[in-house]
């Protein structure tokens, strides 16, 4: 499960340095997308993302903007991004209540988190080798049966609004 070692801020921020943000609880899971639309999204192998409650990001300083992203999916995407640089720094995939997916490369220390899973491997580019000690998948994994119990009752409160 994704933990920050003791002492470590979950602090982020923009690439301009307008945007600053902080994660006031460690994120429910961490996931290293292979999605043929995210290597685009970002213009790189992969994105990772750590899933958290909207509520336990608090914006330091600056402001974000909500833009329409592009899915793979019969659902919306929206992106938010620094209203100067516009980095995209978090995602909502699906409008989902207080449900956010937070691109781990924005934190100021972005090697705390690595991926709990890798998903959508089918997608994957052939030269990325994922270590031994990572789960990866095809396409997707069944929640119940990977992320622990007390982050299954964090995402189901997220979800309900409680």
């Amino acid at each position: 499960m994704s933990d920050a070692p003791a002492g470590v801020e979950m602090i982020g921020g923009c690439a301009c340095g307008e945007l600053r943000y902080v994660l006031t609880r460690k994120p429910m899971f961490t996931n290293c997308y292979h999605v043929t639309q995210c290597q685009r999204l970002t213009g790189s192998a992969f994105v990772i993302n750590a899933i958290i409650e909207d509520d336990s990001i608090r914006i330091l300083q600056g402001d974000v903007v909500i833009t329409r992203g592009p899915s793979e999916y019969d659902r919306p995407h929206d992106i938010y991004r620094c209203t100067e640089c516009l980095t995209a720094v978090w995602s909502d995939y699906g409008r989902r209540p207080n449900y956010r997916f937070v691109r781990v490369g924005t934190l100021d220390e972005p090697s705390q988190f690595s991926p709990d899973a890798h998903i959508f491997v089918r997608s994957k580019l052939d030269w990325v080798v994922i270590p031994q000690d990572q789960r990866f998948f095809d396409v997707d994994y069944k929640m119940e049966e990977e992320w622990t119990p007390k982050a299954l009752a964090r995402h189901e409160a997220a979800l309900s609004g409680s």
